[in-house]
């Protein structure tokens, strides 16, 4: 027997998962600009900085 379809819950997932990767994007942006900068301005990033982590 098929389930009853729960649009509302569906649309809600979809756009959250839609705003962590919106949000990871961004982060990941700002994390870029900051490198650029930093290279740009002749100093090294901080030796203590953790590196973005990866996907899996």
């Amino acid at each position: 027997m098929a389930r009853k379809p729960n649009y509302e819950f569906e649309r809600r997932e979809r756009d959250r998962l839609k705003a962590i990767k919106v949000a990871e994007k961004a982060q990941a942006k700002k994390e870029a600009r900051e490198r650029a900068r930093l290279e740009n301005a002749g100093e090294a990033p901080p030796a203590d900085a953790e590196p973005p982590p990866e996907k899996t």
